[in-house]
């Protein structure tokens, strides 16, 4: 992962989080950021009309949904429960 990017619906979602979660994320960002293939961040890529779309795992209901850029930047969309999918 070359730059983490955040869009502003991911900023807005994120603050609106209990803090232990942000807490959290955080850390799993730092693990995304070292080892982005680390087995406990559950990363897979998103299908239907999420294609291209990717999602690690925060805990076991919580997401963060991203997007690939052509030159190894990573942009968090969303971060939320499992019904941020709706949302994007």
């Amino acid at each position: 992962v070359r730059t983490i990017l955040y869009h502003p619906l991911f900023d807005k979602e994120f603050i609106k989080l209990e803090h232990l979660l942000q807490r959290i994320a955080v850390k799993i960002e730092k693990q995304f950021r070292l080892n982005p293939l680390y087995p406990s961040l559950r990363l897979h890529p998103l299908k239907g009309r999420l294609d291209g779309l990717w999602s690690i795992s925060v805990t076991m209901n919580v997401r963060m949904i991203f997007q690939r850029m052509d030159n190894g930047d990573v942009v968090f969309l969303s971060i939320g429960r499992h019904d941020i999918y709706r949302s994007l």
